[in-house]
């Protein structure tokens, strides 16, 4: 008996998704709740469960097309295992054997495909390697994206060549390629929400730098014990956050945002915090930060950067925010302009740490400094409003004891 596989609801006001990739192919065994395909939608990647345990049947929409809620993916042919390949997955490679052979050594099924992350299976499909070939450098031996690219720039080029058989000839310029990619579903919400943010709010930027002495001091003398009392990392973004807290309780407006001709000011801080992710740059929100030790802080974003890179990330976890914390420096820029995260009114932006020659008590001396950068909403927030905010959360990096005092 063959159970129709559908679309599930995908979280409040989302109505599509876009099929991203097949993660069974026709005539692989699955177990109930094993993932057979991902959905992308305006906010997060989404695993399919299979409903049943069973045999993959065809598929019934293809790779990139658009799908509504209570749609029809696939059918499952019930029962307690088949073996991995029927015959009814065959005519799936009659169409083009050449680029279709990869693909069906890629998809690693049973155990196999259970010890993949997600965005490892994305990897494998798309380098077309088998991922028991591969020695995985991860935890217990697990295979990481990085495994995967290795394997696959050490294939052998013939191998790379049989794949595409019927090659132009030589451009005499000296090879220039172009190739066109479909934008994600997440990449253009994030083009649309940010070129949005660009025309609604009147935005300008303030910037400020920071002495990070403090900090890397209490980081360097408390990080083993941390780590030890807390099993998580003691990082930078937990102090940025805590003290962006206490900055924005004393200047409300930056927690504020625009409705209608209404402010709606917010007695709690729910800090949005950019997190890179396969597809794309997401922004799960801390709730109520406010309320959050910096060990909470940091387990919790810790936990969002993990869910981030395998793709189980919730929607429920993407909505809301109440303040936006970028951090750019984590990939090496000293100075930016973030864009403000609609309907909130401000972002900030930090960015490395380099040392740099400052003047103290009358003396050049050299210290790690990092620039902030506040945009903001022009329609809401002042700029003096503005520039004290950045001068609070100034202080309270260069002296952290006012954030255990609460200064």
């Amino acid at each position: 008996m063959a159970t129709e596989v559908v679309v599930p609801t995908l979280g409040e006001s989302i109505t599509e998704a876009t099929l991203g990739e097949w993660l069974k192919q026709p005539g692989d065994a699955v177990a109930v709740d094993e993932p057979i395909a991902s959905l992308e939608t305006d906010k997060v990647s989404v695993e399919v469960p299979s409903p049943v345990a069973g045999v993959m049947g065809q598929h019934a929409v293809e790779v990139g097309a658009t799908v509504e809620v209570g749609a029809m993916l696939a059918t499952i042919e019930a029962g307690d295992g088949a073996p991995a390949k029927t015959p009814a997955a065959e005519p799936a490679v009659t169409a083009s054997p050449a680029t279709s052979a990869p693909a069906a050594a890629a998809a690693p099924t049973g155990d196999a495909a259970a010890a993949l992350s997600p965005s490892v299976r994305r990897a494998v499909l798309e380098h077309g390697v088998d991922p028991s070939t591969i020695q995985g450098t991860g935890k217990d031996g697990r295979l990481t994206k990085e495994d995967v690219a290795a394997a696959a720039s050490a294939k052998p080029t013939a191998s790379a060549s049989a794949t595409q058989p019927v090659a132009a000839a030589p451009a005499p310029t000296g090879g220039r390629k172009e190739e066109r990619v479909k934008m994600t579903r997440l990449r253009q919400t994030i083009a649309k929400r940010l070129k949005e943010a660009q025309n609604t709010a009147a935005m300008l930027t303030t910037f400020n730098d920071v002495d990070m002495t403090a900090v890397i001091e209490a980081r360097a003398k408390y990080k083993d014990l941390f780590e030890k009392k807390h099993g998580v990392r003691l990082g930078f973004m937990g102090f940025f956050v805590k003290a962006a807290t206490m900055a924005l309780k004393d200047i409300p407006s930056v927690n504020a945002s625009i409705e209608g001709d209404e402010i709606v000011y917010h007695d709690y801080a729910d800090i949005s915090v950019a997190v890179s992710a396969p597809n794309g740059l997401v922004v799960p929100v801390i709730r109520d930060a406010q309320d959050l030790s910096v060990a909470g802080i940091e387990k919790t974003i810790g936990d969002f950067g993990k869910r981030a890179k395998d793709g189980t990330l919730k929607m429920d976890e993407m909505k809301g925010g109440t303040f936006t914390i970028s951090n750019g420096g984590v990939f090496g820029s000293l100075m930016s302009t973030p864009i403000i995260n609609p309907p909130q009114s401000a972002v900030l932006g930090l960015h490395r740490i380099e040392e740099r020659p400052v003047v103290r008590d009358g003396q050049i001396v050299v210290r790690p400094m990092m620039y902030l950068a506040l945009s903001y909403d022009h329609r809401l927030i002042d700029g003096r409003e503005a520039v004290t905010f950045l001068v609070a959360l100034k202080n309270a990096i260069e002296d952290p004891t006012r954030i255990l005092i609460d200064l």
